[in-house]
């Protein structure tokens, strides 16, 4: 059963934010701090604007409120999203410009340089994920709003440092190379088999919280819990090698462009 419609206020406020906050910054922003710097291209705004919709999607009703209440299948698809799509949408979305003048400020970068190198990144964002679907906290997120806010906030936070060694938008803190982003990203492949494999072959329900709530949907807490391991171990997986695959066919296609290049200027 769907729960009644519940209004957000929190997260259509960020969304408000996010949206008026960019065309703000390439509107009005942009001509005074950077009259140089060309305007948001159509690609980079769909990809910011297609960010926050995915924001707003999972994070408002009927989405969200199915998640807190019913399904534990649909409160993972919530973190996936957060996690490993509305990121790199973001970042891919901002104009150089407005990097440089936030993410790349002198202040502002010394403070996140050190956290979105590759280690760092890594282990902050794994733990989260681990750690944010520990059965205590999920039953403390699903007791509030607060808490499921800030848990939510604190994983989209650790997510946008894991995307940044791929996706940055400033050389002030600085992409990993192509073959090396491809190992990075392999390597996130791996460590959340562990928790996908708890929540994949437990027979016992591991989230009490959600009881026979998922009755209402056609399954039972465990076949629920079953399909949200899954979701995270093949739907994350396929995410990121699919990640895996694009960079290494920009990659390799620089690479003939490159070689193309030199046997032009060798011949000439």
């Amino acid at each position: 059963m769907i729960p009644a419609f519940h209004p957000h206020y929190d997260t259509w406020a960020l969304g408000f934010v996010l949206i008026f906050g960019y065309w703000f910054a390439d509107r009005r922003l942009r001509p005074v701090l950077a009259p140089d710097a060309p305007p948001a291209t159509r690609g980079q705004r769909w990809q910011w604007f297609g960010g926050v919709l995915g924001l707003l999607v999972v994070s408002s009703w009927p989405f969200h409120d199915i998640g807190e209440v019913s399904l534990f299948t649909v409160h993972m698809v919530e973190h996936m999203v957060i996690a490993l799509v509305v990121p790199p949408l973001l970042l891919r979305g901002v104009p150089r410009w407005l990097a440089d003048s936030t993410l790349g400020h002198p202040k502002v970068a010394r403070f996140v340089r050190p956290l979105a190198r590759p280690v760092p990144a890594f282990v902050l964002f794994n733990a989260t994920f681990i750690v944010i679907h520990w059965p205590d906290l999920v039953a403390m997120m699903l007791r509030g709003g607060a808490p499921h806010f800030l848990v939510h906030a604190w994983l989209f936070g650790v997510s946008v440092l894991m995307w940044m060694p791929i996706f940055s938008p400033t050389p002030a803190i600085p992409r990993l190379a192509p073959p090396i982003q491809m190992f990075y990203l392999f390597a996130q492949s791996l460590l959340p088999t562990i928790p996908a494999s708890f929540l994949t072959f437990s027979s016992v329900p591991i989230y009490p919280v959600y009881g026979d709530a998922a009755m209402a949907f056609g399954l039972s807490a465990v076949a629920d819990q079953t399909i949200a391991g899954v979701i995270m171990k093949i739907g994350g997986g396929l995410f990121l090698w699919s990640t895996i695959a694009v960079i290494w066919f920009r990659w390799t296609r620089q690479e003939r462009e490159w070689e193309s290049l030199e046997s032009t200027l060798r011949s000439s």
